[in-house]
């Protein structure tokens, strides 16, 4: 295979624009306008695994789960993990299927259900910070805590929401079987969500945890075992900027893996927003990637070109 490869992680925008429109018929127009672009992106000769957030999905799951309690048994956090990862596959697949019989290309997409190792000693278990499912009143949060022994914060002022641990990604179960389908010119979509986090015991036995892996750390991650040639992250905006929303913004054209390390230490990236974003490209750099690329979904054929985006660089 002589075509470049690129790891693309894209982000909730890419699949639910906003709170007015996230019913399943809404999430595939979504969808399809992203595949639009991809589908640009692999025309151009490059082989693509995707990745993609789950967020809002496994929100409604959970919520459906607790307003069907009374009739029905929970699904646990890692299942919920797992039924978005082979449902926003499938919308994925099936709407870059349809670029690629319009366009006439020669690919097929398939969507590989992802396991992702984390330590059972990751400090974050014994921190549980990331913030899932529907808010609550103190009242009903207190009750869930005790009922169900969830770990509930308060929420910038909006209610209590349960929160669970973010562990680091370590592994990649399927990595193999993803780099053959890369090999034989599939374009794969994998570690939706961040993955499945797993443990895995002495004996190489593995079971799935009640926690949330960073989509973006788990994509720079994948993006290191497949050798990636780039590492995109599409989100909301067209590029990174210093002092982001402030009169004094600054739009960044390209970074050196330094300037990402300096900006990031002095606070100029929002956490849960950007610099999770710049955390999981400088990882990938660290780790041997050459390029990484930021930017809008609507924008990444205009990036490739070298009109847009931000590009991140070892050097």
């Amino acid at each position: 295979m002589n075509s470049k490869v690129a790891v693309v992680a894209i982000g909730g925008n890419s699949l639910i624009k906003d709170k007015q429109h996230q019913t399943v018929p809404d999430q595939f127009a979504t969808t399809r306008e992203t595949a639009q672009h991809i589908a640009e992106m692999i025309a151009a000769g490059w082989e693509v695994i995707i990745t993609h957030g789950n967020g809002p999905q496994v929100g409604f799951i959970l919520l459906r789960s607790e307003l069907s309690r009374h009739a029905l048994h929970d699904v646990p956090l890692d299942s919920c993990g797992a039924d978005t990862q082979g449902a926003l596959g499938y919308m994925i697949q099936q709407c870059l299927q349809n670029e690629f019989a319009a366009r006439e290309i020669n690919k097929l997409a398939v969507t590989v259900v992802t396991q992702v190792v984390v330590d059972r000693l990751d400090p974050a278990f014994a921190n549980p910070s990331k913030p899932i499912g529907p808010f609550y009143d103190e009242a009903k949060a207190a009750q869930y805590g005790a009922e169900l022994g969830w770990r509930m914060a308060e929420d910038a002022g909006r209610g209590w929401r349960r929160v669970v641990p973010s562990p680091r990604p370590q592994r990649i179960v399927e990595i193999e079987a993803i780099r053959r389908l890369v090999r034989e010119g599939y374009v794969v979509i994998a570690a939706g969500g961040g993955g499945i986090p797993v443990i895995e015991d002495s004996r190489g036995h593995l079971a799935g945890v009640a926690a949330v892996i960073d989509k973006d750390y788990a994509s720079a991650l994948l993006a290191t075992e497949i050798s990636a040639d780039l590492f995109v992250i599409s989100t909301a905006v067209e590029k990174v900027a210093l002092h982001y929303g402030q009169p004094n913004q600054q739009w960044l054209d390209h970074l050196s893996l330094a300037e990402a390390r300096q900006y990031l230490a002095e606070g100029h990236f929002a956490p849960g927003s950007m610099k999770p974003k710049i955390e999981a490209v400088i990882r990938f750099l660290e780790m041997g990637g050459k390029q990484a690329l930021i930017t809008s979904p609507e924008q990444i054929k205009r990036a490739l070109d070298g009109q847009t985006g931000t590009w991140i660089t070892s050097a």
